[in-house]
């Protein structure tokens, strides 16, 4: 879908005319346009059947009180026959009526729905597209809040609004004609209450609008901190913040609150100023009426249909309103929505033949190398978080990431996996730079184990392959590599077991245990640990060291451990500080330099001394 581009947050958006935000939805409704003409051919005979019931109603009436009617063929039949077709007639045109109508609501609905699930969908695929940097700056709450009611709204545009609307003013047009057509001097009474209540309407939209917009903001933040305080419902509840919570989230609920009570507001003046003008117009014909019914300008069979025209003129008009409204908060809604599919998505895979000719130009090297060339990494403009990185790493090497938190180690780890783009220089991988490969072709070489282990909701089989295409002999095979098997043939079922969202019926070490059997079923060219053992107890730690030298055979390894005496043994250590590369070499060649790594294995040292005594 094609939108204008936008940021978060939407404070800072221009705001785009409703035309051009309706335009937006053109693309969706086309894949439904067949049932969308149909439901639009239905209006015609709707609202013939709606302008014809007051002619009828009237000529009951003129019957009645033997005035001259319209209708040529009543005038041969008897009092009682004419009023019997009258009726027939009306009851016909009323089951016409409600048998288009519930046809139109049902395929209305039915396409509201389907645009409602594309749009769904296609902000879904969007959203998870986009760099770890949205996600940095954007609250989770905010994210579910236009996944969810936004595009919900979305849908009324179309199952309540749009089509309802062009109805309504069908509709509207049809009975000024007719109304033209039977007695020109109380349809212009009628048309001149009309404009000033389409003036009054327009207006309360327009503030409508605004408010809606302010109150949809504040279901964000009331969503943003509902989904904080669930996450972290054991700190709360750790640190008893349950009552400060409570008050914080009270304020954020009053806030949306009164925001909320604005748009209820509005919305009833409209209905409010409608119903008194509806109630002034049927004063107005009956006046107007009654004069020209004593100057035997008018009879009472006419003025009778015109009190129902005038009925039937602001009831379209009320209606008009209410889906007025119901459209308002719609466009309020793409407004937010085009703000996320406005979102650029920073890191995309390269086009043509791109990584084909950048193999061709590679140069040949072993299986697994890395090469870091002047490589900085600002996650905001003025704050660099790696200065200038220059090292290589060759196949094979198993390479340890060691200094002070904040020095940059998880960092150089998001960028090798281009969860981030470089700010200047490159990374090659066997020669070829990373942004030169496909995302998935980059990602089936390395294999990432982090330190918390995220679990799906879904079996075990489905957390080891994670939707690709694997044997059960595969997916055994990789856990007892890894010597998860053990503990998996202990759960209930097996591999069949089903795991809760997150992981919750597992404890941290078990979940770390699948993270490795993840991994080694991909047999991956780079293997990646970020304090991947730092949730293991001993006992579970020396289970899976076995694991983990053997996953190191044959490939490139890179290690982020902030407990350095597990890193001994590993070829090569690097030490960053501040974002930069200050030392380079193995444990005791750096322990011999005095420099930081050294200082930082005598304080661990001395550390465990003390726990020790």
């Amino acid at each position: 879908m094609t939108v204008s581009s936008s940021s978060l947050p939407e404070s800072s958006r221009k705001e785009s005319s409703d035309w051009l935000l309706f335009l937006t939805l053109l693309p969706y409704a086309r894949r439904n346009s067949r049932i969308l003409i149909f439901a639009l051919c239905l209006l015609f005979p709707l609202a013939i059947a709606s302008a014809v019931q007051p002619i009828l109603v009237g000529q009951a009436i003129s019957i009645l009180r033997q005035e001259p009617t319209r209708f040529e063929f009543l005038k041969a039949l008897s009092l009682q026959e004419g009023l019997n077709a009258v009726a027939w007639m009306l009851l016909a045109t009323v089951a016409v009526r409600l048998c288009l109508q519930g046809v139109q609501g049902y395929l209305v609905q039915k396409v509201g729905q389907r645009i409602t699930a594309d749009i769904r969908q296609d902000l879904f695929r969007h959203v998870v597209s986009l760099a770890m940097g949205f996600f940095d700056r954007t609250p989770v709450g905010r994210l579910i809040t236009r996944l969810t009611s936004d595009v919900d709204a979305l849908g009324e545009v179309f199952s309540t609004g749009a089509v309802g609307i062009v109805s309504d003013i069908f509709s509207i047009g049809l009975l000024i004609a007719i109304m033209f057509y039977r007695q020109w001097q109380l349809a212009l009474l009628l048309i001149l209450l009309l404009l000033p209540v389409t003036s009054l309407i327009i207006f309360f939209q327009y503030k409508f609008r605004k408010a809606n917009y302010r109150a949809r903001e504040k279901l964000s933040d009331l969503n943003s901190a509902l989904q904080e305080n669930l996450v972290g419902v054991n700190i709360v509840q750790l640190f008893g913040r349950e009552g400060l919570n409570s008050r914080q989230f009270r304020k954020t609920n009053y806030k949306y609150v009164q925001a909320v009570d604005e748009t209820i507001f509005y919305d009833s003046a409209v209905s409010a100023v409608l119903e008194w003008i509806s109630l002034v117009a049927i004063a107005g014909v009956l006046w107007f009426g009654g004069v020209m019914i004593l100057n035997d300008a008018l009879t009472f069979g006419i003025l009778a249909e015109f009190i129902l025209f005038a009925q039937r003129l602001f009831n379209p008009l009320r209606e008009f309103a209410e889906k007025f409204t119901a459209i308002q908060a719609g466009f309020t809604a793409i407004e937010r929505i085009s703000g996320i599919l406005g979102e650029p998505i920073a890191i995309q895979d390269p086009g043509g033949d791109r990584y084909k000719k950048a193999l061709e130009n590679a140069e040949p090297t072993k299986r697994g190398e890395i090469r870091f060339e002047n490589v900085s990494l600002a996650y905001k403009d003025d704050e660099l978080i790696l200065r200038d990185l220059n090292f290589t790493i060759p196949p094979g090497q198993k390479v340890a990431f060691v200094g002070p938190t904040g020095a940059g180690k998880s960092s150089i780890i998001r960028l090798l996996c281009r969860l981030y783009e470089v700010s200047s220089g490159r990374i090659l991988i066997d020669g070829v730079d990373i942004r030169d490969m496909p995302q998935s072709e980059l990602r089936r070489h390395l294999g990432v184990i982090l330190q918390d282990g995220f679990i799906f909701a879904g079996d075990v089989n489905s957390n080891i392959s994670l939707g690709e295409t694997y044997t059960q002999e595969d997916i055994q095979s990789a856990a007892e590599r890894t010597n998860v098997d053990q503990f998996i043939r202990l759960m209930g079922n097996g591999y069949n077991t089903e795991l809760r969202e997150r992981g919750s019926n597992l404890s941290a070490g078990q979940k770390q245990l699948l993270a490795f059997a993840r991994v080694a079923i991909r047999n991956p060219k780079v293997l990646i640990m970020d304090e991947a053992t730092a949730n293991l107890d001993v006992g579970t730690e020396s289970l899976i060291q076995d694991a983990v030298e053997d996953l190191m055979v044959g490939r490139t390894a890179i290690v982020i451990a902030h407990r350095l005496s597990t890193i001994r043994n590993v070829d090569r250590i690097l030490v960053l500080n501040r974002g930069r590369l200050v030392e380079d070499g193995n444990h005791d060649s750096l322990l011999a330099q005095e420099g930081i790594y050294a200082s930082l294995y005598r304080l661990q040292m001395l550390g465990n001394q003390s726990e020790q005594v």
